[in-house]
């Protein structure tokens, strides 16, 4: 994952639907005038594979409106239905385009291949079959390096994704060019035989797309580098003493980072989440591809890695109310400050000044307190502050 361009405005998700949906209206006009073009032809000529490239222009046909209901479906904001928004349609697409690549890829190689047994009895191909075909290559390949610059500008898998399945096309399109021109020569099972390698083709790349889009849907992470400077990231802001538990998953063209982070442990709650958030804006500052950070505050150098033993220690009025029997004597505190560490708990007891008089002084408290406590099971330290009552 790319580090930000500091020059670079991100797209509204508006603006990115109508770019999305400028693209592929263009790819639903080429497409649309190759599959007739290809059928009709190719009926008329006598080219099985040019019509079964015909039948696979249709299917991308099927894609590009795939992709034009998707872009507006993803482009709606979150809602309570859907507190992450709707990006996960796009994967949802794909996977169904994937899906519907790899039943006309399967369909498309038995057919051909059916007919490639019987090729002695195939009607001759004619030279009109050639020039479609190659009319086919050009187009294709022009539409490819279009479809893959705006997918690539949005980040858009979803649109790369049928840029790629258009240069598959534009391949197997020269993979007819050379049958039907084998055909044109004398060998005439050159045509079914393109027809089959085409269909094997497209079988290959949906299954692809298909499986890509599983591995999001199920929650793959992302590749080892972006984790890394994600890593890096957090490790780098101010306050943070270390990271683990770091877990990132793709939704379409963006990312969900969760994350435990581990600061001082006598830090206030306040100072925490504020290292908190300054390590999420940092990521998505650097990584626009992330859309959200959660962000977990481990109060300690080593975090625990037995949840149980943690939430096994008393709470805050269960050991308020020990305190108060072990107190009982001493001055009494204005404030009382409890530090989970581990499977232990630090005491930081807050008195007032005014209380500080006589042989109650700052030391004697401090030893008496210590003496208290001492040997108790959960309480490991004491630390004793000072404060001024405000009248």
């Amino acid at each position: 994952m790319a580090q930000a361009d500091s020059q670079t405005t991100p797209m509204t998700p508006a603006g990115r639907a109508a770019v999305t949906q400028r693209a592929t209206w263009v790819s639903v006009v080429v497409n649309l005038i190759l599959t007739v073009a290809q059928i009709i032809i190719g009926w008329l000529a006598h080219s099985q594979s040019l019509i079964a490239h015909g039948l696979h222009s249709f299917s991308d046909l099927l894609s590009d409106f795939l992709v034009i209901y998707a872009s507006r479906q993803s482009a709606h904001p979150a809602d309570p239905d859907h507190p992450y928004g709707h990006a996960r349609i796009e994967t949802a697409a794909t996977l169904i385009l994937g899906a519907a690549l790899t039943l006309v890829g399967a369909g498309i190689l038995w057919e051909s291949g059916v007919r490639l047994q019987h090729a002695e009895v195939l009607p001759t191909v004619e030279i009109s079959a050639l020039w479609a075909a190659i009319a086919t290559v050009v187009a294709k390949e022009a539409l490819y390096h279009y479809l893959f610059a705006v997918g690539r500008r949005l980040r858009s898998e979803l649109m790369i994704a049928n840029a790629l399945h258009t240069r598959a096309d534009a391949a197997s399109a020269l993979i007819v060019v050379i049958g039907i021109g084998g055909a044109l020569l004398g060998w005439e099972f050159l045509d079914p035989l393109a027809a089959v390698l085409m269909g094997f083709m497209i079988l290959r790349m949906g299954a692809q797309l298909a499986w890509g889009a599983i591995k999001e849907l199920i929650d793959t992470g992302l590749d080892e580098e972006s984790v890394v400077l994600i890593n890096q990231c957090l490790l780098a802001t101010p306050g943070v003493i270390g990271v683990h538990d770091l877990r990132t998953r793709r939704m379409a063209h963006q990312a969900l980072v969760d994350v435990h982070i581990q600061v001082d442990a006598h830090i206030s709650v306040s100072e925490g989440h504020y290292i908190a958030e300054l390590a999420r804006s940092r990521v998505l500052a650097a990584h626009p591809d992330v859309l959200d950070v959660l962000v977990h505050i481990d109060p300690e150098a080593e975090p625990v890695t037995d949840v149980a033993v943690l939430t096994a220690l008393p709470g805050r009025d269960a050991v308020l109310a020990e305190l108060d029997k072990l107190l009982s004597g001493l001055p009494p505190p204005q404030r009382i400050v409890l530090h989970y560490l581990g499977s232990a708990i630090e005491v930081e007891i807050h008195v007032d000044q005014a209380d500080l008089c006589g042989e109650n002084t700052l030391a004697q408290t401090e030893k008496s307190l210590t003496q208290v406590l001492a040997g108790h099971p959960l309480i490991v330290g004491i630390r004793l502050n000072v404060c001024t009552t405000k009248n």
